[in-house]
């Protein structure tokens, strides 16, 4: 009898022992795998919050940065604000469907490069374009906009701005090509500049997407004016 109890109590210790190894095994593989691939790389899920945002970084780059970059951001920003202000007057005012595609897309073009330009001077440690020279956030607050003597090539001057806000249908049509092919014509040359002169590559590499883009639309443009002679 002391026998066949001393053989079930090894039978429990070996099947207890047995278990608890077990258990260490699969600690341990989920401590050394739970976060990473074998190469290394991040599982599908994992909150790795850092990581997420710098690879969306089009409004960080990278590289050094020179004097003519600087002055490229500072100067378009407020040059693309005018070319939204102008696209959305198209609204209520434009008869022509090419006019009002144009400047729908204008400001779907613009719009993030302005944004993209203002994470980069807040990364360079530059300052924003001060209020003067941005342009107004609502179509009715057009005083104050130093358009005439701000010295940004094609920047409209008070006047333009209110001859076009006070047109309406074909003859809205034409100031706006018109006026617009001055503006992008303007926006071209600085980016011209910045490709000249620049040190950033994501800043050189925009000012081609803005002369590639602009150039494409002025030629646009100029096929508008002419049929709505």
């Amino acid at each position: 009898m002391s026998i066949s109890l001393s053989s079930a109590a090894r039978r429990r210790t070996l099947a207890a022992a047995g278990t608890v190894a077990a258990l260490a095994l699969a600690l341990a593989a989920c401590g050394s795998s739970g976060s990473s691939k074998p190469d290394g790389s991040a599982m599908p899920g994992m909150n790795h919050g850092p990581s997420n945002a710098a690879s969306s970084g089009t409004s960080s780059p990278g590289g050094a940065f020179n004097d003519a970059d600087v002055t490229f951001a500072q100067q378009m920003i407020p040059h693309h604000q005018q070319a939204i202000e102008m696209a959305r007057l198209a609204d209520g005012r434009a008869a022509d469907s090419e006019v009002k595609s144009l400047a729908s897309a204008i400001e779907k073009a613009q719009d993030p490069e302005i944004n993209t330009m203002k994470g980069w001077l807040k990364s360079w440690g530059k300052p924003l374009p001060s209020a003067s020279s941005s342009a107004s956030s609502s179509m009715g607050d057009m005083p104050g906009m130093n358009h005439g003597s701000s010295g940004m090539a094609g920047m409209m001057s008070d006047q333009d701005m209110s001859d076009l806000k006070s047109a309406k249908g074909k003859d809205f049509d034409k100031k706006f090509a018109q006026l617009m092919i001055g503006h992008h014509q303007g926006a071209v040359t600085m980016a011209k500049d910045e490709q000249k002169n620049g040190g950033n590559s994501d800043a050189k590499r925009l000012a081609g997407n803005v002369i590639a883009a602009q150039n494409a639309e002025i030629e646009q443009m100029n096929k508008i004016v002419n049929r709505l002679k």
